[in-house]
């Protein structure tokens, strides 16, 4: 009985946070940086103050439609102080297989995607991006991508919100709510970090 017990509880542990020194409960989103789909530095310290929404996109996904939806949100949004995050991978059904140059074209091509957007990332295993470590870290496994248009919230002190699955769309009426109760909250400064300098703000992908 103790045997079963034990390994019942290893495999639990196995699906919650773990607990890294080097991220700090002090971390924020402005601690992580990205580089844009144009290879350039994109540190999200540039956004500090706005809503963010982080989406794992992807272009041979059933649900790559969203993309229409996420630059409707973002343009309905923008002047209030939300930004919306593009980040290309191929975690999932290998169903990002193109090139920057290819991904940029096809989403301002084909949805008028004008937010920023990310080089590739991984953000699952050993090689995951730092952002999604951290994410998952903060919100547990269960909020973790499963699959691709994942979506995470975070407010304008750089803490995460919650995340949405991927079937729930840009326009869905839970999502607009959660986005617009962050927007209300107006401009704060970093918690705890209120002398960094700002960096400039992230490219938007033309």
């Amino acid at each position: 009985m103790r045997t079963m017990i034990a390994g019942l509880l290893a495999s639990l542990a196995a699906f919650l946070p773990i607990a890294r020194a080097e991220q700090p409960a002090s971390t924020t989103a402005w601690d992580f940086s990205f580089n844009s789909i144009d290879g350039k530095p994109m540190p999200l310290s540039g956004l500090q103050g706005n809503v963010l929404l982080v989406v794992n996109v992807a272009s041979f996904c059933g649900f790559t439609p969203q993309y229409k939806g996420l630059q409707a949100l973002h343009e309905k949004y923008q002047s209030r102080g939300l930004t919306v995050i593009g980040v290309p991978s191929n975690d999932f059904g290998n169903q990002e297989p193109k090139a920057a140059g290819e991904i940029k074209e096809f989403c301002q091509g084909t949805y008028g995607v004008k937010f920023p957007l990310t080089e590739k990332a991984v953000l699952s295993g050993e090689g995951a991006h730092p952002f999604y470590v951290w994410a998952r870290d903060q919100l547990g496994w269960m909020n973790a991508p499963k699959w691709n248009f994942h979506k995470y919230l975070v407010g304008r002190d750089g803490r995460l919100v919650t995340s949405f699955l991927s079937t729930t769309a840009p326009d869905s009426g839970r999502l607009i709510a959660a986005v617009e109760t962050e927007l209300a909250k107006g401009a704060q400064s970093r918690p705890g970090r209120p002398d960094d300098p700002k960096s400039e703000t992230p490219p938007v992908s033309q």
